[in-house]
């Protein structure tokens, strides 16, 4: 456990000093056991940047944090949203602020986790003032395959298209879409966004490879035991629609399919698995490139060995990890 002296250098005056500790990690790094251990030892709160936690009736599909775990320590950003509803990274920005200034207020020190890009990248990073979404754009550009989409971002903004991996059609719509309403890059744009007022204390958690799919294949196994197939269906009886932000969660498509007598229950795991790969692989490359992050190796340790790691530098390098101020 982190030493007292630490502790009170951490915590002292949070208000402040407005530390925030950030921890993040692709798909099944096992993200949220680590920040569940740091911020029991450290006398935290945590604030979910999971880009689907916040839906309600997406426990299992999100790997929410169990009953238990919430009561030992208090989370933030779960359940905020109903399923058809939309949420962007302005608005999680905005929310997430409310809840750091909240927990610091109290004199407890705000611990991010997460993996989801946009929304890390819109309290440590910043977020431009951009137009709004176009749904007639995005129509028509949602329309078009993503090697598509890649390449007339290339013709637009060279330097986004450089940034954005080709498969990730959410950012590469966004940016052609800025583009197209602005006649300005998104990458210019990009360069006036500014981060969350706060001391962020970055760690990003690593698999290797083998050890990671291993990992998936474990956290696909655990859905479809737990109860994947029903949640997908009270979903889609509750009025799941393809239209919404919702429904591109992994593991709803295929589950739907599955429901449907399109793919068999092989099949189904396949795509989970292959799917959530995908993903973290994104997640992984995107990750990589945060400046001021330190890389935390998880391996088959177990979440409290990675959590005292973590403290430990917290403790013994003087709050490194500064990623802005």
């Amino acid at each position: 456990m982190i030493s007292s002296s630490a502790r009170t250098q951490l915590g002292r005056n949070p208000r402040e000093r407005g530390d925030v500790v950030v921890v993040v990690g692709a798909t099944a790094t096992g993200k949220s056991a680590v920040g569940l251990e740091i911020a029991a030892r450290l006398g935290g709160e945590i604030v979910s940047a999971d880009s689907r936690a916040f839906y309600r009736g997406m426990d299992i599909l999100t790997d929410k944090p169990s009953r238990a775990d919430r009561e030992r320590v208090p989370h933030h950003l779960l359940d905020i949203c109903s399923f058809d509803d939309s949420y962007d990274a302005m608005r999680f920005r905005q929310d997430a602020d409310q809840a750091i200034r909240s927990i610091l207020r109290r004199n407890r020190i705000p611990i991010v986790v997460g993996g989801g890009t946009l929304y890390i990248a819109a309290i440590v990073e910043g977020l431009f003032s951009g137009p709004s979404a176009d749904p007639a754009l995005r129509s028509e550009l949602s329309g078009q395959s993503a090697e598509r989409l890649h390449a007339m971002l290339r013709r637009a903004d060279p330097v986004s298209a450089q940034r954005i991996h080709p498969n990730d059609r959410l950012r590469l719509v966004r940016a052609l879409e800025v583009h197209r309403k602005t006649g300005t890059a998104i990458s210019r744009l990009q360069t006036h966004a500014v981060p969350l007022d706060y001391t962020f204390h970055g760690f990003a958690l690593h698999r290797d490879r083998s050890d990671h799919r291993q990992a998936i294949a474990m956290r696909v196994d655990k859905m479809l035991s737990s109860g994947l197939t029903d949640e997908v269906k009270a979903l889609e009886d509750a009025g799941l629609r393809p239209t919404m932000q919702a429904f591109r969660t992994i593991g709803v498509p295929e589950t739907l399919a599955f429901l449907a007598g399109e793919i068999d229950g092989t099949a189904l795991r396949e795509r989970l698995a292959n799917r959530t790969w995908s993903l973290a692989r994104r997640q992984t490359a995107w990750f990589r490139r945060l400046r001021g992050f330190q890389r935390i190796e998880i391996g088959p340790r177990g979440a409290g060995e990675a959590a005292q790691e973590i403290l430990d530098r917290l403790s013994g390098r003087g709050l490194p990890s500064t990623v802005n101020r």
